[in-house]
């Protein structure tokens, strides 16, 4: 809550390459009505494709791994599960399906990250139950030694934090005078500092940063797995919220690091989900129905480049065969020619 606080007292002092940050992934979201415009089918291989990485990528960043083979029958099957990383696994899953089924409709709540935690634990023990002991973020060094990188808030004072947490998440991200993609990410991070479980918290921190997304209308992590992108950049991970997170209990860290990095992680979501729109095949005729649905919803005069926009993936000489179809028909008429050529659709 110590970077929310700093938020809510307006103390932060937003850096260039953030606002760049902030600023792609505008442009992204605006598209990303447009974007989901595609086939049912088409999305739908994207989504099982995001869920079978995010449920691996989250745990084995972790430590937690599964045979490679089991992962479509662990992921999507109801298999009699053999061990304890499976279990973590296909609960990850079922913690997955949840935020995406409920969306915005899930609360950002104290009994949501509770149960997230108790998903994605596969129900063990103290699963969805915070922290008793004292947990700190220990560093392993080179000739064997260990030393305290960091000590999480205590468990006395655990329960008291998150509900600080989550009100001070009501509140800020509703609140305009900062972009709600830094309130998001300020959240990430200082749930990690208080560090509520004894283990997962993690994996709790990664769903929560999809739960949150969705809050804020962001909804790639649909189509690209946002954890898969976070373990490929482990490293910068790990950096990040070190820097960020000396002098946390104090409130005098240095939150941008961190919060840079995941608004990259987002950023390049988007990228991602961009460029597979168009790669991912589409059933036959699919992109011809795209195309006419596109022509229809038209109003006024219109571009062939305006079809492009909005017909992802499709090629231009097909969508123009299309247009010369529909004149010949005397469904729509043309003006001008070359890149001043302006379509109108005569209706059918």
């Amino acid at each position: 809550m110590k970077t929310l606080e700093q938020i809510r007292d307006r103390r932060l002092q937003i850096p260039m390459s953030v606002s760049w940050y902030l600023s792609d992934i505008g442009r992204a979201q605006g598209l990303q009505e447009l974007y989901t415009r595609q086939s049912p089918q088409r999305l739908r291989v994207l989504r099982e494709h995001a869920i079978a990485q995010s449920a691996i990528s989250s745990n084995r960043i972790e430590g937690v791994e599964i045979d490679q083979a089991r992962v479509g029958t662990v992921v999507f099957g109801h298999p009699a599960l053999r061990d304890r990383d499976e279990e973590e696994v296909a609960g990850y899953r079922d913690a997955l399906d949840l935020i995406h089924t409920q969306g915005t409709a899930l609360p950002v709540s104290e009994g949501t990250i509770l149960q997230l935690h108790r998903l994605a634990r596969g129900n063990v023990w103290d699963a969805g139950r915070y922290k008793d002991k004292p947990v700190d973020i220990i560093e392993k060094l080179p000739g064997g030694g260990e030393r305290v990188r960091f000590r999480s808030v205590s468990p006395a004072e655990t329960p008291a934090f998150m509900r600080a947490l989550v009100s001070l998440w009501s509140d800020q991200s509703r609140d305009h005078d900062i972009s709600p993609l830094i309130v998001l990410a300020a959240f990430n991070l200082d749930f990690l500092c208080v560090h509520p479980f004894r283990d997962g918290n993690g994996r709790a921190s990664r769903l929560l940063l999809l739960l949150t997304a969705y809050h804020l209308g962001i909804e790639v992590g649909r189509y690209a797995s946002l954890e898969r992108l976070i373990e490929e950049n482990k490293g910068r991970y790990y950096e990040t919220l070190q820097l960020s997170s000396q002098g946390w209990h104090e409130g005098k860290h240095d939150p941008w690091p961190y919060i840079g990095y995941l608004l990259y992680i987002v950023k390049k979501a988007y990228d991602e989900f961009e460029a597979r729109v168009g790669q991912t095949k589409a059933p036959k005729g699919e992109k011809t129905a795209l195309v006419i649905a596109a022509i229809r919803n038209r109003k006024g005069p219109f571009r062939l480049t305006d079809i492009e926009q909005a017909c992802p993936g499709v090629g231009r000489d097909w969508i123009r065969a299309i247009l010369f179809s529909f004149s010949k028909r005397g469904l729509a008429t043309c003006a001008g020619k070359g890149r001043a050529a302006r379509w109108t659709y005569a209706g059918e």
